[in-house]
């Protein structure tokens, strides 16, 4: 196994394909985090809603593409009326009020789940214009996973290119870094609070109805990535789109060859890799703020 390169080769692309799914959850959580300090654990859910509302997409028009595109919108929608309601007013809230706001809607959201769609595992077909492999020293790759990866590294360079060369990714800088002043000079904070937190529950929907022909779509699908999601965003600091990039590719890469190298002791990796940021350097290793 050790001289097998395929076999590396595989489990790398595998490392770097949840890597992106990382990715792409986390990087709204911490934007908003490092926009608006709001401690939204219900994220996890709405990655969950982007699965559901896929499947559905995906049954009635027939085509996993419409689902493609229309599920983030309908988790951006979602989302919208969820701060609407309920987030702009918690903003000035306590952090341990926000905490169990949130962790309280996330079982809402489960039962939500539960009722409409039922306590079943679902699946959505992988699409035909990706359902083929490349051959990989003797196995077949799928070109789905190839196209994960490619999708996150897109979304990556898309968010990069906004963050640091628009005006808008300079006014999120801004909220970030100093929201008070940023709004002493005429920003509105609350407009851009708001876009950001659409965009985030957007890319959630995006991660969910892109994991959903891999990992199948199932309730508690949400809890369980929020604690690997809580971890890259803590681990690559609060707001930094550096630290997020960083983050996942830490995760995703040490659950992956830890899976298949030590599984005993897997999830124990990513745990001490937490505590040693947390020891080392709190703040994460690329925070916003300085």
């Amino acid at each position: 196994m050790i001289t097998d390169y395929s076999f590396w080769t595989i489990q790398l692309l595998n490392g770097l394909q949840f890597s992106m799914l990382l990715f792409l959850l986390s990087v709204g959580l911490s934007i908003i985090f490092g926009l608006m300090n709001f401690v939204n654990l219900a994220h996890g859910s709405l990655y969950a809603l982007g699965a559901f509302t896929g499947y559905t997409f995906a049954k009635l028009l027939g085509s996993y593409w419409a689902a493609f595109f229309l599920a983030p919108v309908a988790v951006a929608l979602v989302g919208a009326i969820l701060y609407q309601l309920l987030i702009k007013r918690m903003r000035s809230a306590s952090p341990l009020n926000q905490v169990l706001v949130t962790f309280g809607l996330l079982f809402v959201f489960l039962d939500v789940f539960r009722f409409v769609w039922g306590d079943f595992t679902l699946g959505i077909d992988t699409p035909e214009l990706l359902n083929f492999g490349f051959a990989m020293g003797g196995q077949l790759y799928p070109a789905y996973r190839l196209f994960i990866i490619f999708l996150g590294l897109i979304i990556m360079a898309a968010l990069w290119l906004v963050l640091e060369r628009t005006n808008i990714g300079a006014m999120i800088r801004a909220g970030v870094d100093n929201g008070e002043m940023a709004a002493c000079l005429g920003m509105n904070v609350n407009k851009v609070f708001f876009s950001v937190f659409c965009v985030g529950c957007a890319l959630a929907g995006l991660a969910g109805v892109v994991a959903a022909p891999i990992f199948s779509v199932y309730p508690g699908m949400g809890i369980e990535l929020l604690v690997p999601t809580l971890i890259v965003v803590v681990i690559g600091g609060l707001g930094s789109l550096r630290g997020v990039i960083a983050g996942s590719m830490l995760v995703g890469m040490i659950q992956t060859f830890g899976q298949v190298l030590a599984p005993q002791v897997a999830s124990m990796l990513v745990y001490a890799l937490l505590a040693a940021t947390l020891i080392l350097r709190p703040q994460g290793l690329f925070p916003a703020r300085g």
